[in-house]
């Protein structure tokens, strides 16, 4: 494991001169004009890069606390003389794809299937009722994320938000053994932080983006088990379904700009509901993902898991910009998530 720790701080410093298209630090303003105390006052809520700025609307800068619409304007007007802030070329976005990579499964066919493992600067959604694997999933991407891999993916650190308390460390213990990774190594690489409300899950992005910030290019990977949780428990009845929605929608946009910001893998799992409606419609499944339209747009890939025969595990894509709808089966082991053996 020491090795790959080595590989990830070495590959980091080519890291920052290859993404300094988008990964300008806020402080840089201060060549134009900007004071330290209103840069300050963007970094307490996670707004650490010049495309952060590009990302967050006039409407929310000015709801900081000290900062005026003028410096706003003048904050803005900086932001877009540092980016590209108009259109560039298939070509030329083609170019800065290349710096996309994929984070395996630990299954081969599961692999295919997504086309090499999630990947970078995308949300990948993956849901199914109890016992179909979410959580054995995110434990052992908790480990794979870290091993270097194909392409030149060189693995880097995890951030875990759990919101229902299924996180287990010698899990992660039992994954590394299969990978002959050291346990200490493994653990250290994990940050973890356990979220209450659906607010405290809201804030813990603003620490996420400003440790992404902090360790540039360190970090691969962001997991979140499960990101509909804690708004089905804030959230009740459909008189409160307008605004569950909309946070969900804020949420989801933070993960997106996240994901892209700083060019990292988002994995979320999420929670199936039972649908009223369904049996009126002769529906073969009457059950479906929570969290309605917003999370079926803002997930880039989604994919639905079900339970197979003993430790077997089904996994379907159920939406992707660039993949085919098709099924992959995997097997969940003492390992981690793995091929399915015949």
């Amino acid at each position: 494991m020491k090795v790959a720790e080595d590989q990830v701080v070495e590959e980091d410093t080519g890291f920052q001169d290859d993404e300094e298209s988008f990964f300008q630090d806020i402080d840089l303003l201060q060549k134009h004009g900007i004071n330290m105390a209103d840069i300050k006052k963007m970094k307490l809520v996670g707004i650490c890069t010049v495309k952060g700025i590009q990302m967050t609307t006039r409407k929310a800068l000015c709801n900081i606390k000290g900062l005026s619409e003028a410096k706003v304007e003048k904050i803005k007007e900086a932001a877009g003389k540092m980016l590209n802030v108009g259109f560039q070329t298939a070509f030329e976005y083609s170019a800065k794809r290349k710096q996309v990579f994929n984070i395996t499964t630990g299954s081969q066919e599961f692999d295919k299937l997504l086309g090499g493992g999630i990947e970078s600067m995308a949300i990948t959604e993956a849901f199914g009722e109890f016992r179909t694997g979410k959580t054995q999933l995110s434990h052992t991407f908790c480990v794979t994320a870290q091993l270097p891999g194909e392409d030149g993916y060189s693995g880097g650190k995890v951030i875990f938000i759990d919101t229902e308390n299924t996180f287990r460390p010698d899990r992660l213990k039992d994954i590394a053994d299969r990978f002959n990774v050291d346990h200490g190594a493994v653990l250290d690489n994990v940050l973890y932080a356990r979220a209450y409300t659906s607010e405290h899950q809201m804030e813990l992005l603003d620490f996420v983006a400003a440790k992404f910030h902090e360790e540039g290019g360190v970090f691969k990977l962001l997991i979140i088990d499960s990101i509909m949780a804690l708004f089905r428990v804030d959230f009740s009845g459909r008189g409160e379904l307008a605004e569950r929605q909309q946070k969900l929608a804020q949420m989801l946009s933070r993960l997106q700009k996240i994901s892209e910001e700083y060019n990292v893998a988002v994995f979320v799992t999420n929670q199936m509901t039972a649908d009223p409606g369904a049996g009126m419609s002769f529906q073969a499944d009457p059950k479906k993902p929570i969290g309605g339209h917003i999370l079926a747009h803002a997930s880039t890939t989604r994919i639905s898991l079900r339970k197979g025969r003993a430790e077997m595990r089904i996994a379907k894509i159920f939406d992707s910009p660039d993949m085919p709808e098709n099924e992959a089966t995997f097997a969940i082991c003492a390992g981690g998530v793995s091929d399915a053996k015949e």
